[in-house]
């Protein structure tokens, strides 16, 4: 026990270190912003929907079996019959008050329980796509950039040209058509197979794996082909500086030159951009889900849109906000991780 009071002491001293630092203090003005910018932009959103014309009801009002009065019903029930200021204040408040974003008029469920069903699945794929460009896209440019104007190079250029003239719509499309012809090699449509179930632990794991595949390629074809060029040109830019050349004169292995040293300053921008990819693959993800009938979010939101479900609509487009703000703060802190040197109170 006496031995790990002084641990335990350092841990407490440590942690109120990171709670006074200027990591803490900036992590908590980013939070204050995001969370004015949600409310801005569910302000926004609300306003959009209600300019659209129509509401949920009016479907329901073409089926005779449904009498007027239980229209009313309904309309008491989701509270369509008050202004939609009023319907506004009275959905942010029970937000505030109790956590709750509203009832879905289609699905007749909490919106909450939906939007965490889905944004599971769409974190995974975008996520993984995350992980496989830059898996791909950073050896590439590496590649790229040492093996400048050989033919390598110029291979890799020409991937890259490609896969940039191949927007998500597109590359989805092709692979379609594709996983029709080496049918049935790849499965295309949902998560899972039908004896998920049945399945092991480790059988799951590689069903859910196997229908990752085509969207993930989808989703990554286009970000790959930026990030690769970008990375190309971070890395010339960095092996032409005098430090390099110096490395290289004391005799330092090449390899050590470029991974340490010269990988080292290059990946600083790629971390900054690392937000707006994340953003970017949840912009995608929304057509990858749709065309591989992908449980996710971007199909969720999609089919509330058509049917005029508003809180459903609402929720989905602050859940995917709220993504898009924590994957921007993400590369931030990432960032701060990578180079000390940089004082994340220059980046607000």
């Amino acid at each position: 026990m006496s031995a790990s009071t002084p641990s335990f002491d350092r841990f407490l001293r440590a942690t109120a270190d990171a709670l006074t630092s200027d990591t803490a203090i900036y992590i908590i003005k980013r939070l204050l912003q995001a969370a004015l910018t949600l409310l801005l932009a569910s302000m926004l959103c609300f306003l959009i929907i209600q300019l659209a014309p129509g509401d949920y009801l009016d479907a329901l009002r073409e089926n005779p079996r449904i009498s007027p009065e239980r229209l009313e019903e309904y309309k008491r029930q989701f509270g369509l019959d008050k202004p939609w200021d009023q319907q506004y204040w009275l959905w942010l408040w029970q937000i505030i008050s109790k956590g709750d974003f509203g009832t879905s008029f289609v699905y007749n469920r909490s919106v909450i329980s939906l939007l965490w069903e889905r944004v599971q699945a769409t974190l995974l794929l975008a996520i993984s796509s995350l992980v496989v460009t830059w898996a791909i896209a950073i050896p590439m440019g590496i590649v790229g950039a040492v093996y400048q104007q050989k033919w390598i190079d110029r291979v890799l250029r020409v991937l890259s040209y490609i896969g940039q003239g191949l927007p998500s719509l597109i590359a989805g499309l092709l692979l379609l058509v594709f996983a029709q012809n080496t049918s049935p090699l790849f499965p295309v449509g949902d998560m899972t197979s039908i004896d998920h179930d049945d399945l092991t632990q480790l059988g799951k794991i590689i069903d859910i794996a196997w229908h990752m595949i085509l969207p993930t390629i989808a989703l990554s074809i286009t970000s790959f082909a930026g990030l690769q060029r970008i990375t190309r040109g971070e890395m010339l830019d960095v092996l032409r500086q005098d430090y390099i050349q110096t490395a290289r004169a004391k005799g330092l292995p090449e390899n050590k030159v470029i991974y340490v040293h010269a990988l080292r300053n290059a990946v600083n921008p790629l971390i900054t951009l690392l937000g707006f990819e994340f953003a970017s693959l949840l912009g995608g993800a929304f057509i990858t889900e749709n065309f591989f009938n992908w449980p996710g979010l971007g199909r969720l939101t999609l089919q509330a849109v058509q049917a005029q479900d508003l809180y459903l609509v609402l929720a989905s487009l602050m859940m995917g906000s709220v993504m898009l703000i924590l994957g921007n703060l993400l590369a931030d802190l990432l960032l701060k991780f990578v180079d000390p040197r940089i004082q994340l109170s220059d980046m607000n």
